[in-house]
């Protein structure tokens, strides 16, 4: 008979935890910065020391985030932008160099699951065609779209950022954010797995290449985290799973829904953004000096079975 011992949740990190002073001097770009998990990141960077540029479509809530860190004393600023048009990204690279006197790495956060605004109203039907879909049924928008912004995206807030670092000769570290969806297959994401494994791919590339220049490049890949992308997902599946209720072909979505961490907590809760920005702001600091071409599953588990 086994061992009888009391179940245990693994507590979130505190959001108000930070390192003083470990990013301290540095200045960093933060593409899709707006909110989410890019948000909590410039917010904990700047807790630590680092001047941010927040690029991102949302200006909004951009210019809140923005707000957040001056409040609490430190400085940022924001770039409205979209990371497929080369002179919006410029525009927010020459601005980091120009304020703040040089860019010493980036978190390339800016990303979508569905061919659409990330401030849309969620509309199952109407939308539909732009929604996470199978290869069969996929339009080329759709498609299109994801590699646009998740692929092509990362390609190109990477060579703008890059540039400057190496004219300064100084090294730095980048960090993308390419999900498990850049390790593994995801049920009726056929757009945003391609997309998610080009930015895995990028980021090894990456590494490779200017390793020599003493720039790092890294990526996290997280599982469900509490942010609007993962609460539109979830509205995404609930409504397919209506409107095909009374299919008899398995659904394959549901042979797999939960990492390890979110499967044993009593509460079945998501990693929360502070957590996903923890690991990032540690892959940006010295402290990681040893890594680069590496792809971390900050995902609870759910890579390992």
């Amino acid at each position: 008979m086994a061992a009888s011992y009391q179940t245990v949740d693994i507590k979130p990190l505190d959001p108000a935890f930070f390192t003083p002073k470990r990013h301290e001097g540095r200045t960093y770009l933060i593409t899709g910065g707006a909110r989410g998990i890019g948000a909590a990141s410039a917010i904990r960077l700047a807790r630590e020391g680092a001047k941010i540029v927040i690029f991102d479509v949302l200006a909004k809530e951009g210019n809140e985030t923005v707000a957040q860190i001056r409040k609490e004393g430190g400085q940022a600023e924001f770039v409205k932008g979209d990371v497929r048009n080369n002179a919006d990204l410029q525009k927010a690279v020459d601005l980091a160099v120009s304020q703040y006197g040089e860019l010493n790495g980036a978190l390339n956060a800016a990303g979508v699951m569905a061919a659409m605004s990330p401030d849309v109203v969620f509309d199952y039907q109407a939308q539909k065609d732009l929604l996470p879909t199978p290869i069969a049924d996929a339009g080329d928008e759709y498609f299109d779209t994801l590699m646009a912004i998740n692929a092509t995206g990362v390609f190109k807030s990477m060579r703008a950022e890059l540039k400057p670092m190496l004219k300064q000769g100084k090294g730095g570290a980048i960090v993308n954010i390419c999900s498990i969806a850049g390790l593994t297959g995801l049920a009726g994401n056929s757009a945003y797995v391609a997309s998610k494994h080009a930015c895995s791919g990028l980021t090894r590339s990456g590494a490779i290449d200017y390793a020599p220049y003493g720039i790092r490049v890294n990526s996290v890949n997280m599982a469900a985290t509490e942010t609007a992308m993962t609460d539109m997902a979830i509205k995404y599946v609930m409504a397919a799973a209506k409107e095909n209720a009374q299919s008899t072909v398995p659904n394959m979505g549901r042979t797999k829904t939960l990492s390890l961490q979110a499967y044993a907590d009593s509460k079945k809760r998501q990693a929360t953004v502070w957590e996903q920005a923890s690991v990032i702001a540690f892959l940006l600091s010295d402290e990681a000096s040893n890594l680069t071409g590496a792809l971390y599953a900050t995902d609870g588990g759910w890579t390992a079975y």
